[in-house]
This record gives C-alpha cells, sequence and structure tokens, in this order.
C-alpha cells in the first residue's frame, strides 16, 4: 500500500489522519522511509514505516459504498453482548484496535445497548465514546458531510438497532416459552 501526501487515512485507535510528509528518516541506525501523520482531531503526529503500515492497520477512508454500507449497519440488530465484563471489555478492545470500521460499529452498538441496561463503567464509557467518535469522523471525513448531522444521524441509527435488539430478545423469550 503506497500512500500519497495528502491523502486521508485512518489509523486503528486514533481516528482519521492526513498523510502530512513521505520522509527518509534515521530509526535506530537504519534510514527507513516513513509517513508523517497528522491526526486530524488534535493535531498530533504519528511516525509510521512505510514497510510496517499495513500490518499496523493504516488504510484509507471507507469508500462512499463503504460508508453507505456501514450507515445501514447501524441500524441492524446486533449479537448479544457478554456477562463477562472481562470476555467483553477486551473483546471491545481487540475491535477498536484493529481498525475495522464494522467491527467499530459492533462496539457501539453493544455498549449502547449497555448503557440502557446499566450505567457503564468508566472504562465502557470511554470505549463507547471512543466507538462513537471513529465512527463519526470516518464518515464525516468519507461522506464530506457535517459532523453535526452525523452524530446525530448515528445516534438515531445505534438507538433502532437498540429497539430490534430488544423486540427480537423477548420474541426469542416468548418463542421458547411457547
Amino acid at each position: 500500500m503506497e500512500l500519497q501526501v495528502g491523502q486521508k487515512v485512518v489509523y486503528p485507535g486514533q481516528g482519521v489522519c492526513l498523510v502530512d510528509a513521505v520522509k527518509k528518516r534515521d530509526i535506530g541506525g537504519d534510514m527507513l522511509k516513513v509517513y508523517r501523520l497528522r491526526v486530524l482531531s488534535d493535531d498530533s503526529m504519528i511516525i509510521v514505516p512505510t514497510d510496517n503500515a499495513e500490518s499496523i492497520g493504516v488504510r484509507p477512508l471507507i469508500s462512499q459504498k463503504e460508508c453507505k454500507c456501514l450507515i445501514d449497519m447501524l441500524a441492524d440488530d446486533f449479537e448479544g453482548v457478554s456477562d463477562n465484563w472481562k470476555t467483553r471489555s477486551r473483546g471491545f478492545m481487540d475491535k477498536l484496535q484493529s481498525g475495522d470500521i464494522f467491527a467499530t460499529a459492533d462496539v457501539l452498538k453493544q455498549l449502547t445497548y449497555l448503557s440502557y441496561e446499566k450505567r457503564l463503567s468508566f472504562r465502557e464509557q470511554t470505549l463507547l465514546e471512543k466507538a462513537k467518535f471513529l465512527i463519526v469522523s470516518e464518515i464525516t471525513n468519507a461522506d464530506h458531510k457535517d459532523e453535526e448531522k452525523v452524530m446525530s444521524d448515528v445516534v438515531a441509527l445505534v438507538e433502532s438497532a437498540c429497539a430490534k435488539h430488544v423486540s427480537e430478545a423477548s420474541q426469542a423469550v416468548t418463542a421458547a416459552n411457547a
């Protein structure tokens, strides 16, 4: 994967970045070609060796078609959430760090649903906010839309998914009792 200066990319767990420069840099006595990525949300810089970018999970923004699929997916029902907080937390962290925006959408839906069921721990609340931020920033940048509009749309879609999940779960209980 060859990135170009000025291209927007996603760095796992950080969100949308701009390829600020492609340079040679002395790292541990070796001259390596690196990407200098500027994180758009906070203007911080990340240096990534070009040879490692793909294995780290740096990827281009989703396409318009993928953006439409993501938006559709946000309103879809989702799998149940583990009762074991350790398993659940590890799974959420793994999904967010994978850089897969569709896995991030699952985290957002599951944590939003959990927040309706109980008060989230500080860690879970932080993961919920991170997932929401990653999704909104990617849709905003991929689809060139207003961030506030995207945020309200995402919240509405996820609430719809949670309502479907409650409905599906109650139908399953009713069918089991019949």
